[in-house]
């Protein structure tokens, strides 16, 4: 059900409206690992104000200017294709790190790394796009950590919304929204109201979410209707809960195949309840150097699958 690309063969194996910018280009960062003169960096709290630039992965340019579509794989069949994708994005700081650059570089790279993704999930036919973009747990990493991530979760979808709308692609952001900033939580329900009629992929993102929060709020959410007489406790089953869960949200709320970068083996609190039959694939790049050729990979892993969801 899942696999790892390691050097050991481990293949098929079982493991698991708000105002916009005046500079559209403002958010488009450009950051050389190497160029340290791209950054400035504050001597209090040691993280990284960036201008103006894009990330350059293997030479290309990944920006949200880039909205040419890509053309499907030829490794890849056109069936079966996974119709919801969920990914663990993991390894910004650690990308960070290896290239003696702030840990914000790193986030900053990862939120290219997410606008190339979704423009691949858009345009080879992917339905649901998820990514865990920060758990509960990650309330605990410093305050300018956490301040900077909401900053950058704000800046990213305000300057995305316009491409979002042009290309057909819809946003939903699910978790505990009672910890997001007020500007954060006006700039989703803009989103989310500007794209709620767009068909061509759905983005989820997760925010300040786990997935034992999601189960819980689900059975207060049931609770509650056999509290106020709409639900008796006997109709109480799988398929009830499930329709409380926050990924609610989408016609397809359990993910085909799981995507967890950076070589950590765990899902790490996320969408526990869906993930239930869901494929799992593990992969050692880091999430800033997850691309095309990295996704190709999964995607063929997961079509040499077989899925029986408990039968022969």
């Amino acid at each position: 059900m899942l696999s790892l690309r390691l050097p050991i063969p481990i293949e098929n194996t079982l493991i698991t409206p708000p105002p916009k910018s005046n500079n559209k280009n403002t958010y488009n960062f450009s950051l050389s690992p190497y160029l340290h003169s791209s950054y400035s960096c504050n001597q209090a709290n040691r993280f990284l104000t960036v201008t103006n630039v894009a990330i350059h992965n293997d030479g290309n340019s990944v920006g949200s200017a880039d909205t040419v579509a890509e053309p499907f794989p030829e490794e890849l069949n056109a069936e079966p294709l996974p119709k919801h994708v969920a990914v663990i994005m993991d390894g910004n700081g650690r990308w960070a790190k290896m290239k003696n650059l702030m840990p914000s570089a790193g986030h900053q790279a990862g939120a290219e790394a997410l606008k190339n993704m979704v423009k691949l999930c858009a345009s080879w036919g992917i339905k649901v796009l998820t990514v865990f973009a920060f758990s509960t747990d990650n309330w605990v990493r410093p305050k300018v950590e956490v301040d900077f991530l909401m900053s950058l979760f704000e800046k990213t979808i305000n300057s995305e919304i316009d491409i979002f709308q042009r290309e057909g692609i819809r946003i939903s952001v699910i978790g505990d929204s009672s910890r997001l900033p007020k500007s954060l939580l006006r700039m989703i329900e803009y989103a989310e109201e500007s794209t709620k009629e767009n068909s061509k992929l759905q983005l989820i993102v997760a925010v300040s979410y786990s997935g034992k929060y999601d189960v819980a709020q689900a059975c207060k959410s049931v609770a509650k209707k056999v509290k106020d007489g709409i639900l008796d406790l006997e109709e109480i089953n799988e398929d009830i809960i499930e329709k409380e869960l926050e990924t609610n949200c989408t016609e397809f709320p359990n993910p085909d195949l799981l995507i967890r970068t950076s070589g950590e083996l765990r899902v790490s609190n996320f969408l526990l309840w869906q993930l239930a039959y869901t494929e799992l694939y593990f992969n050692r790049a880091l999430w800033p150097d997850f691309g095309k050729e990295e996704f190709v990979e999964a995607l063929s892993s997961f079509q040499q699958r077989k899925r029986r969801f408990g039968g022969r």
